[in-house]
C-alpha cells in the first residue's frame, strides 16, 4: 500500500540548511497496521506529510497504492492529535465535514456518518457540540470523520498523546476493533512505547535527526490484543528493544 524508497527531507531554516530525513525506504503492506517510533523531532510528522503528499519530499519515490505521490491524495484519512472539531458544528456535522470538504453532498454520507459514531460509542451524541464531549470521544469524532469516505489508508500523528491514561488505553482498544473490523492500512505515530507494542504488526523505530528507519520488529502477539498481555515477558521484550535502539541515537 505504500512503498518509499530514498527518500529524504532537507529544508532551508534561518540557521541553515536542515536535513530532517535520510534515505528512508520502507514498504507498508495493504490490510497492516504499523507503528511509527523515535525520539522527538526525527521527523516521524514530517514523513506522515509526505505520504500524504501534504509535503513534497527533497529526494526518493514515495507511492501509495501503485501511484507516485506528487500532490494531495484522496484515498487517506488522517487523524492528528488534536481533534480539531468545529465547536459551532454538531459531533455528526464534524464528522460530515469530510465530505463537504470533497465536493460531495453530506447527505449522501448521513446513514454512514451516524453508523460510524455508533460504531465508536457515540451512539446519542449526533446532536451534541464538541464541548459537550470529554477529550476522548471528541477523538473519536475526529476518527469517525477520517473514515468517513472509506479511505484505504489511514495516518495516524500521535491521536491520543493528550489523553489521560484511563482513556488513551481505552481508545487504543477501540482503535483496534475497529482495524480489525475495517482492515484498513494505518500507519500510526506514537511516543508511548507499550502503545506501539500493544497496536501495530510491526513497529518502525526511527533514529535522531536526521531520522533513518534503524530497526524493524514484528509484533508476534495475538489478536485481540489484551491489558494482561502488557504483563507478559514477550511484550516487555519487544518494548525494551524499541527502547534500546532509540537510547543509541537519542
Amino acid at each position: 500500500m505504500i512503498a518509499l524508497a530514498g527518500v529524504g527531507m532537507t529544508y532551508r531554516a534561518e540557521s541553515g540548511v536542515v536535513e530532517a530525513l535520510r534515505d528512508i525506504s520502507i514498504t507498508v503492506d495493504r490490510g497492516e497496521l504499523l507503528a511509527l517510533v523515535g525520539p522527538s523531532g526525527c521527523g516521524k510528522s514530517t514523513l506522515l506529510r509526505i505520504i500524504a503528499g501534504l509535503r513534497p519530499a527533497s529526494s526518493g519515490q514515495v507511492a501509495v497504492d501503485g501511484r507516485p505521490v506528487v500532490r494531495p491524495i484522496p484515498a487517506v484519512g488522517m487523524v492528528f492529535q488534536a481533534p480539531v472539531l468545529l465547536r459551532w458544528r454538531t459531533i455528526l456535522d464534524n464528522v460530515l465535514l469530510a465530505a463537504e470538504l470533497s465536493g460531495l453532498e453530506p447527505e449522501a454520507y448521513r446513514a454512514r456518518a451516524e453508523a460510524l459514531l455508533r460504531l465508536v460509542g457515540l451512539d446519542g451524541f449526533a446532536d451534541k457540540r464538541p464541548r459537550e464531549l470529554s477529550g476522548g470521544m471528541q477523538q473519536r469524532t475526529s476518527l469517525c470523520r477520517a473514515l468517513l469516505l472509506d479511505p484505504p489508508l489511514l495516518l495516524m500523528d500521535e491521536p491520543f498523546g493528550a489523553l489521560d491514561a484511563i482513556t488513551r488505553t481505552q481508545i487504543r482498544h477501540d482503535l483496534e476493533l475497529l482495524w480489525m473490523e475495517t482492515r484498513k492500512t494505518v500507519l500510526f505515530i506514537t511516543h508511548s512505547l507499550t502503545e506501539a507494542v500493544y497496536l501495530a504488526d510491526e513497529v518502525l523505530v526511527m533514529s535522531a535527526r536526521p531520522g533513518r528507519i534503524i530497526d524493524h520488529i514484528e509484533v508476534p502477539l495475538p489478536r485481540p490484543r489484551t491489558y494482561e498481555m502488557m504483563a507478559t515477558d514477550v511484550f516487555g521484550r519487544l518494548r525494551d528493544r524499541i527502547w534500546q535502539q532509540i537510547r543509541k541515537t537519542a
